[in-house]
């Protein structure tokens, strides 16, 4: 998941050469009975939960015996052969890679992304206290033992609506630690998330939302910033989406329900 490469380190007027730890970045195919559908760039690692968690937001699965077996292939370098049960909705194949930064490229439209999700999180009655919600992305750093040594790496966690951390993914691309942390629910059978949160490390976009709605979760927060169209979906969807979530404060774009609070004292008017 890592690799060592020399570097040039200047400080402070100062250089030396010295070796740096990098995160890696490889392509994985993917085959589903036995065609590809999809070349991703990842970090290695849960890419049984990457895949599992893919097949989720295409759609294609919803319990654990939708994958009737992954299997590395022996005779290719970075491939992942599956096998889906007769129910399970073959995933669309995707004519181009999919980069580390883009989780729904491909897609037809809007309407064909939101028509993959499976259950609705509208009715979830989820409440979380705002100083559990604003602890979240410490709890999430916390965890990022990849991120500690390369510095270049997403994080998503799936996390209790009382803070309790379930399971904390790393990767190169945002989409792809999320992937992972609902793949790893649904081969635990825990789909649909209901009464969950789903921290991310970096900002809140689209293909994320998805995601998060694919898996049922009713709540989303995000160290950074939504983009439009997240919170346009988000709202469409019945998710909270929370974004500056950092520093004790956050800001709750949509669904603010969910986020109890105390007592807001009242704002001095400027004059």
């Amino acid at each position: 998941m890592t690799t060592r490469q020399p570097v040039l380190r200047l400080r402070a007027g100062r250089a030396a050469r010295r070796p740096d730890s990098l995160a890696v970045e490889e392509p994985l195919m993917v085959r589903v009975g036995g065609e590809a559908v999809t070349l991703t760039m990842r970090t290695p690692g849960h890419d049984f939960d990457l895949i599992a968690g893919w097949l989720v937001s295409e759609g294609s699965v919803a319990v654990p015996g939708d994958i009737v077996t992954m299997r590395m292939c022996k005779d290719e370098d970075n491939t992942v052969e599956v096998s889906l049960a007769p129910a399970a909705v073959p995933p669309r194949p995707r004519a181009f890679a999919t980069s580390s930064a883009c989780g729904v490229c491909g897609a037809d439209s809007i309407e064909a992304v939101r028509t993959a999700m499976r259950w609705p999180v509208a009715g979830d009655d989820t409440q979380s206290d705002v100083g559990i919600l604003s602890g979240l992305p410490d709890l999430l750093r916390s965890e990022q033992k990849l991120f500690d040594r390369t510095g270049g790496l997403h994080a998503a966690g799936l996390f209790t609506a009382t803070g309790q951390p379930l399971v904390v993914r790393e990767d190169v691309g945002r989409h792809n630690a999320v992937d992972k942390v609902v793949g790893s629910a649904l081969r635990a059978g825990l789909l649909p998330l209901r009464g969950h949160v789903l921290q991310v490390s970096g900002r809140a976009s689209f293909e994320l939302v998805h995601k998060a709605a694919a898996a049922g979760i009713p709540v989303m927060a995000a160290v950074s910033a939504p983009s439009s169209l997240a919170v346009e979906l988000a709202e469409d969807c019945g998710i909270t989406l929370l974004g500056f979530v950092r520093g004790g404060g956050m800001n709750v774009y949509t669904h603010q329900e969910r986020v109890r609070v105390g007592p807001i004292p009242r704002q001095r008017e400027l004059t």
